[in-house]
């Protein structure tokens, strides 16, 4: 079995203030149990009774403590401090030719797409950064990746009327990031977008849909798009994964402290979450690679779960390139001009059975009556299953 990067390497890069492994800090004594934000009949964050601040936070930030909707003792210092792992506030773009230099074809990047602007966000970059606070289509947009978790996410930044700033406290919940805003200084879940403590506490952000592909895959789908350039203000050593093997299904998640794991799959096992009006359900990797397109219902809506392979893992090998094929896992509405579609993978072909139209991984129609037409994204996370589960036990695990 692979074991867990080496520990020396995670601390050298804490000392270094790079944005490496959650350090290895030891962490608080366990707690007996750990609990979900208690919430009232309508499911909104209700406030616990006031609480002494997490060790150290009061030194390091202003926030109003005494409102929370979780306790503190769930949550660890990963070794950081405040912002010690430096968020990218005015980010700079290059084009795809330029990319192309320095990225290879299975590399993972995160597309975002607002209206017309098409952006990606190498993972080898947002690796040592974890937040990009960006404006995209005219919508400012924080774009977030947690490698303890493997979630990519991107939020709305605007939250009662206000334009927020994000950083990172240096914090986790279940292995998760625990953001701040600058304005307020709450501390922010990655995982669910929810305010955990401080002056929004219970606030949450609107999430938009933020897929992890191969660099491939948005060369060929969005060749005039926009990527995040390494040329960030800091000195990193971009395209070097510090969390060397961690990926591996039998190894056990970092530092993390929270509920036990329901035993359906590994904690590690990889998975695409989708969760609509308040249902939820994960699409394992291991089965998504078998069946390779999925027809369901989430909430009502009708969505398809397409899978292809290509993509490396960021959490791998020493560097992000080298990484093994883990594919990628995009979900869709399957609703195209009022109607719902059936999709049919047969060998790489990919066809919808009402029209006959073929499909292509990126949601794209390429031949038949519906030629041109796009599948408008779901908001998907990629998730290991112990991330997941720690927010959302009740979670439906799908099966063929």
């Amino acid at each position: 079995m692979k074991r867990i990067f080496l520990i020396g390497m995670a601390c050298s890069l804490v000392i270094s203030a790079c944005a490496a492994a959650h350090g290895p800090t030891p962490p608080s004594p366990a707690p007996t149990s750990a609990e979900a934000p208690a919430r009232d009949a309508a499911g909104a964050s209700v406030l616990l009774p006031p609480q002494a601040p997490p060790g150290g936070a009061e030194a390091e930030f202003r926030t109003d403590f005494q409102k929370s909707t979780v306790p503190f003792r769930d949550i660890l210092s990963g070794g950081p401090p405040k912002d010690g792992i430096p968020s990218i506030d005015r980010p700079a773009f290059v084009s795809v030719a330029e990319a192309s230099g320095w990225l290879t074809p299975v590399e993972p990047v995160i597309r975002v797409q607002v209206g017309e602007d098409v952006r990606a966000y190498p993972i080898q970059v947002l690796m040592w950064h974890e937040i990009v606070n960006d404006v995209v289509g005219g919508a400012p947009l924080a774009v977030t990746f947690c490698p303890l978790c493997n979630t990519a996410i991107a939020f709305e930044r605007t939250v009662g009327g206000r334009v927020l700033d994000f950083g990172t406290t240096g914090r986790l919940r279940y292995s998760n990031l625990i953001m701040y805003d600058r304005q307020t200084e709450t501390w922010w879940q990655q995982a669910s977008g929810e305010a955990i403590t401080g002056e929004l506490a219970g606030a949450r952000l609107v999430f938009y849909p933020a897929a992890i592909i191969a660099w491939a895959d948005f060369k060929s789908s969005s060749p005039g798009g926009k990527v995040l350039s390494r040329d960030t203000g800091f000195k990193r050593n971009y395209g070097a994964n510090p969390y060397i093997g961690y990926d591996d299904v039998n190894n056990p998640p970092l530092l993390y402290r929270g509920p036990a794991t329901p035993g359906r799959l590994k904690p590690m096992a990889r998975v695409l979450t989708v969760d609509l009006n308040g249902d939820a359900v994960a699409f394992p990797y291991d089965v998504l690679e078998g069946v390779r397109v999925v027809n369901d219902s989430v909430g009502g809506q009708p969505v398809v779960v397409i899978w292809q392979p290509g993509t490396a893992s960021a959490l791998d090998k020493g560097a992000v390139a080298d990484g093994r094929d883990v594919g990628s896992a995009v979900a869709y509405s399957r609703r195209v001009d009022g109607a719902v579609l059936t999709f049919v993978a047969e060998g790489i072909r990919i066809h919808d059975l009402e029209t006959g139209s073929e499909w292509s991984g990126s949601g794209r129609a390429t031949a038949g009556k519906l030629t041109g037409k796009s599948l408008s994204p779901a908001v998907a996370v990629n998730h290991f299953w112990f991330s997941w589960a720690a927010f959302r036990p009740e979670t439906r695990i799908y099966q063929p």
